[in-house]
C-alpha cells in the first residue's frame, strides 16, 4: 500500500483539482507509451509495451485443430495472464488482506480480457468473431492462444490486445482434398501469405478513477490511493461499450457511471490513437532492422 503524509495527499488532490498532476499531466492524459513488436520469434505475434512504470508482454500463438462437437462452426482462443512477483508488491499485500493471493489475480485478469474480447456467453459484444478461425467446419480451425505476461505495474494496468492482434498474422490454409464422414482433411500451411485480423472491433480498456469530484485516466499508485472508486470500460474503436466492470471502493451513483463512460469513450480516441502511432514506428523500426 502506498504510504503518505496529510501533505502529499492535499498535494496530490489539489493538483488533480487544478488539472495539473503530479507528474505535470491533465486529467486525461496518458504517460508516454513505448512499444517493441516481433519481441518472440516463435509467436505470430508478440508485443512488449511499456506505459509508465508498468511493463508488460504478450503473445499470439495458432495452431490448427479440431472445433468441439458443441461448436462445430467455431475456432478456439485460449487467453492467459500471468504476474510477475516483481510486478507489484502492493498486489501481494493487497490480495493477501483479501484472503485471496496472486494466481487468483492472474486468472481475474484473464477472465476479465476474456471478457473484453469475446464478449458475452452469448458472443455479444465479441472483438473477435470465433467464426473466422473456421477452415473447415466442423473439421479444421484455428486454436488461438494469447498470453500476457505482467513484469512491472504502477496503477491497474491492462493488457493491449487490439495492439497485439494487430501484430498478429496467420498463416493462409489451402484444403487440398475435401473428405467425408470423420476423416480429416488434407490441408496446406503457406509460408508466405498471412491473413491479419480486423481489429475495429476489440476494444481497449479505459480505467476512469474518480479523486473527489474529478475523473483522471492513468493513475499512478498515490493517484489510486486517495480514489473514490475507479470504473474500467472497454471501448473500441467505434466508440460502442463493450463492458464495465467496477473495482473497489463506494457504491456509485448510475449518473456518475454514466458521466465515467462519457469521459472513457474521449479517452478511448487518444489511447487507439497512440497505440496505432506506436505500433506503426514499431513496425517500421522492426523492419529496418
Amino acid at each position: 500500500m502506498v504510504g503518505l503524509s496529510v501533505g502529499e495527499k492535499h498535494f496530490i488532490q489539489g493538483g488533480i483539482a487544478q488539472d495539473l498532476r503530479s507528474d505535470g499531466r491533465k486529467r486525461l492524459t496518458y504517460r508516454p507509451i513505448y512499444v517493441e513488436t516481433g519481441v518472440i520469434p516463435q509467436a505470430h505475434g508478440s508485443e512488449r509495451v511499456r506505459l509508465g512504470a508498468t511493463d508488460v508482454i504478450a503473445s499470439v500463438k495458432a495452431e490448427l485443430g479440431k472445433p468441439s462437437a458443441l461448436q462445430p462452426d467455431k475456432g478456439k482462443i485460449a487467453i492467459y495472464v500471468d504476474c510477475s512477483p516483481t510486478a507489484a508488491p502492493m498486489f501481494e499485500v493487497v490480495f493477501a488482506l483479501a484472503g485471496r493471493g496472486g494466481e487468483e489475480l492472474s486468472t481475474e485478469l484473464s477472465l476479465a480480457l476474456q471478457r473484453c474480447l469475446l464478449g458475452g456467453k452469448s458472443g455479444a459484444g465479441a472483438g473477435i468473431d470465433p467464426a473466422s478461425l473456421v477452415v473447415v467446419e466442423g473439421k479444421v480451425c484455428w486454436d488461438l492462444y494469447i498470453d500476457g505476461l505482467v513484469i512491472s505495474s504502477e496503477g491497474i494496468c491492462s493488457m493491449p490486445l487490439p495492439l497485439l492482434l494487430s501484430n498478429t498474422g496467420i498463416p493462409k490454409v489451402d484444403v487440398e482434398a475435401e473428405t467425408k464422414g470423420d476423416d480429416q482433411p488434407e490441408v496446406s500451411i503457406s509460408d508466405e501469405e498471412f491473413l491479419q485480423f480486423d481489429t475495429s472491433g476489440i476494444p481497449v480498456v479505459v480505467t476512469i478513477t474518480k479523486v473527489g469530484r474529478h475523473y483522471i485516466v492513468d493513475a499512478t499508485s498515490e493517484e489510486e490511493s486517495q480514489m473514490c472508486s475507479a470504473v474500467s470500460i472497454s471501448v473500441n474503436r467505434k466508440g460502442h461499450i463493450c463492458g464495465v466492470t467496477k473495482r473497489g471502493g463506494a457504491g456509485l451513483d448510475p449518473s456518475i457511471i454514466l458521466d465515467m463512460i462519457s469521459v472513457a469513450k474521449h479517452a478511448s480516441e487518444q489511447l487507439i490513437n497512440k497505440l496505432a502511432s506506436e505500433i506503426a514506428a514499431a513496425e517500421a523500426s522492426e523492419e529496418e532492422s
